[in-house]
């Protein structure tokens, strides 16, 4: 129960953070639309795919992109009240990629993946619709982003996960903290503007 309702916050905020961006560049609401679901559901069609769950869910159960769409319409009706949209997708981004790295990481361990394959389906499932939203409205993908911390908060989510889920405790508890530490890691990365270190110039 609390993975389908993680999963269903995770589209919404991702969607509404896809919207976002798409009402900063000046978009129609179709393309603010297109944009928003393809940034909700994105990340979840990969994940399918590489499970091997035909169709994928996103395609299957209308909710999701009821879900997406409903999060898209909020944001173009009520955008003027995010005071700085940059900021706000910023934000909306880190939690939708928390969220989808512990429960793609999860739904990975419940189809038999093995830890080392759920951790990298949490991650694309992470970065996947982001990456396709940055794409879809010509931005550089945050994910690519000099020294930029994006994968790696994913990663350390989806890690834990997985760990706390080999020891035995339950799949709320290692979804909330997976949560929590991935978008709190990327959060935290932004405010005190954390980087990779770059290859040494000689």
């Amino acid at each position: 129960m609390l993975l389908s309702v993680l999963n269903f916050a995770g589209i919404a905020v991702f969607a509404a953070s896809g919207a976002l961006l798409g009402v900063r560049r000046r978009l129609d609401l179709f393309g603010i639309w297109v944009v928003a679901v393809l940034t909700g559901v994105g990340g979840g069609v990969v994940r399918d795919v590489f499970l091997g769950i035909h169709p994928p869910t996103a395609i299957e159960d209308w909710r999701l992109i009821a879900t997406a769409s409903g999060a898209a319409l909020v944001v173009f009706e009520f955008h003027p009240q995010f005071s700085a949209l940059r900021r706000s997708v910023l934000i909306l981004d880190a939690l939708g990629m928390g969220l989808f790295a512990s429960t793609g990481a999860l739904t990975a361990l419940q189809h038999h993946a093995s830890g080392f394959a759920a951790v990298l389906i949490g991650i694309t499932t992470a970065v996947g619709g982001g990456v396709l939203r940055d794409v879809l409205v010509n931005e550089v993908p945050l994910l690519v982003q000099q020294r930029d911390l994006y994968a790696v908060p994913a990663m350390a989510g989806a890690t834990v996960l997985v760990l706390m889920e080999h020891t035995g405790i339950s799949d709320g508890q290692s979804l909330i903290f997976g949560t929590v530490l991935a978008s709190g890691f990327r959060l935290i990365a932004l405010r005190l503007d954390w980087r990779l270190p770059l290859a040494p110039d000689r």
